[in-house]
């Protein structure tokens, strides 16, 4: 695990590529519906470390005001309260933003949560002083459009903390895999992009004084490749999907060529399953 500094591109502003064929609004929609099945807090919970490693690598600081974009159901929002941050959670999925919330409760936290558009946040220019996303803002369908959103409402000199699932890891490689059963809609960039040090620099080198990457990994640890396998099904959104999609020869077909992928890369042996899976953290110190 080696922290770069990732070089930020010459003076300018990242831009919107043209892309008129693309009916975003549907997308969107779709995209909704996809994160709001199953049951995402399941998945999301055992992540948790992830933002706690994230809120140290940004040095968050008590009275802090924190913005989590797609913030699911509050790993990155628990991890900035629990350092005695103001923070306000958002996502576009209601019931998530409720796990959360409950989940504030038990720890005894004071958070604000709030339904919000990561491509179109309902908050004034330069009203937080950090802005943090964990395997959230990465799915938007409009890249450039949400990394600006996160620029515009982080002040002059603030921080923006990112992690993203990369290519060349486990989730990379699933989501290529449920591709080729289902494929994502046309004109989309991968979202896995955000999980590579030229993109990022690319969406926020232009209003940057420095951006820092660390590869990190997370590890999955179940029973078995078929525990596994039950669990995504399940609660997962995208497979979830993928799953319900599928008549029940390809149900089967997908659950072999994921079991393969998982065993490939399963340092657990016999016994147990145990996958790393590598992202990027991101820290952006915005000029």
């Amino acid at each position: 695990m080696n922290t770069e500094l990732c070089t930020p591109s010459t003076p300018g502003r990242a831009t919107i590529p043209a892309q008129p064929n693309v009916d975003f609004s549907a997308i969107k929609q779709r995209q909704q519906a996809t994160w709001a099945s199953g049951n995402y807090a399941i998945i999301g919970t055992t992540l948790q470390i992830v933002g706690e490693n994230l809120a140290e690598a940004m040095d968050l600081r008590a009275g802090e005001r924190v913005l989590d974009v797609a913030a699911g159901n509050g790993n990155a929002t628990l991890a900035a309260a629990r350092r005695f941050a103001r923070v306000t959670s958002t996502d576009y999925v209601s019931g998530l933003l409720e796990s959360g919330a409950e989940r504030a409760r038990a720890n005894g936290l004071d958070i604000r949560f709030q339904v919000a558009d990561a491509e179109n946040l309902p908050f004034a220019d330069g009203a937080f002083d950090a802005a943090l996303s964990t395997f959230g803002v990465m799915f938007t369908p409009q890249q450039a459009r949400a990394a600006q959103e996160l620029m515009r409402v982080v002040r002059n000199g603030g921080r923006i903390g990112l992690a993203s699932w990369t290519p060349e890891g486990f989730i990379g490689d699933l989501f290529l895999l449920i591709a080729a059963y289902v494929p994502p809609p046309a004109g989309l960039q991968s979202p896995m992009l955000w999980g590579t040090e030229p993109r990022i620099v690319e969406l926020f080198g232009p209003e940057s004084s420095e951006i820092r990457c660390e590869r990190r990994h997370y590890t999955f640890r179940y029973e078995s490749p078929a525990h596994w396998i039950e669990v995504f099904r399940k609660f997962y959104g995208p497979t979830h999907k993928v799953y319900a999609a599928l008549d029940p020869d390809h149900q089967a077909s997908l659950s072999r060529d994921i079991s393969e992928l998982l065993e490939r890369r399963n340092l657990g042996g016999k016994d147990s399953l145990v996958v790393p899976s590598e992202y990027l953290e991101v820290v952006i110190r915005r000029k």
